[in-house]
């Protein structure tokens, strides 16, 4: 977990304008003992993270919001489909082996297989360990006899954010989500275009922008 932590000032800015709100900030530099000049950083940073508004010919007042809390609000503004990255597929019949070569050229830890064009599947490291272990002839079999296919996998679509694709992980206990288009298709069957995909690595990358407020 990324711990951010504000600076004894801000602390004590925050304590001022919730004491003596609204309150400009000449008023506060003076409680301080400091000059307006020194404070604007602090201010800048304290009103930007949604703790302190600022409002004209009026001055500062406390939100009521934590660094947490907009932490959290940040997150849930940010869309799948905004942070998502090029998924690793296959085609259904390509064998076992070629699917290996794939994972491994690519260096990802899960491959998403399709059929037309459409989602069917999805096929990890421990599923290939598995086949290689069970003695399949690997160059024949085609990974659509290994993956978890559908609609056993678990998605998540770009208008969904973040912290919604995290908590699926969470929840299943998986790396990564197919990020997918739900499409109709003939006599009603729903057909799911892979546009991209979420890992825990995303996540985590998330997390460290917003702590280093990027």
């Amino acid at each position: 977990m990324i711990t951010i932590q504000l600076s004894e000032r801000q602390e004590k800015i925050i304590d001022i304008v919730k004491e003596n709100q609204p309150i400009t900030s000449e008023k506060i530099a003076k409680k301080l003992k400091l000059t307006r000049a020194t404070l604007r950083p602090d201010l800048a940073i304290l009103t930007m993270s949604g703790i302190l508004d600022a409002r004209p010919k009026v001055g500062y007042i406390y939100t009521g919001k934590s660094i947490f809390n907009v932490i959290s609000e940040k997150i849930k503004n940010i869309k799948v489909g905004d942070r998502k990255s090029v998924p690793v597929i296959v085609d259904e019949n390509t064998s076992i082996y070629d699917s290996i070569v794939t994972m491994f050229l690519e260096d990802t830890g899960t491959i998403f297989v399709t059929s037309e064009g459409y989602l069917s599947g999805v096929v990890s490291r421990k599923d290939f360990l598995k086949s290689a272990i069970g003695g399949m002839d690997l160059d024949r079999t085609p990974v659509a006899v290994i993956m978890t296919r559908m609609p056993n996998i678990i998605v998540t679509y770009p208008e969904e954010s973040i912290l919604d694709a995290a908590r699926k992980l969470i929840e299943h206990e998986i790396d990564s989500l197919p990020v997918v288009k739900e499409e109709i298709l003939d006599k009603g069957n729903k057909g799911y275009k892979l546009v991209g995909r979420i890992t825990k690595t995303t996540i985590t990358r998330v997390f460290v922008e917003l702590g280093n407020n990027e």
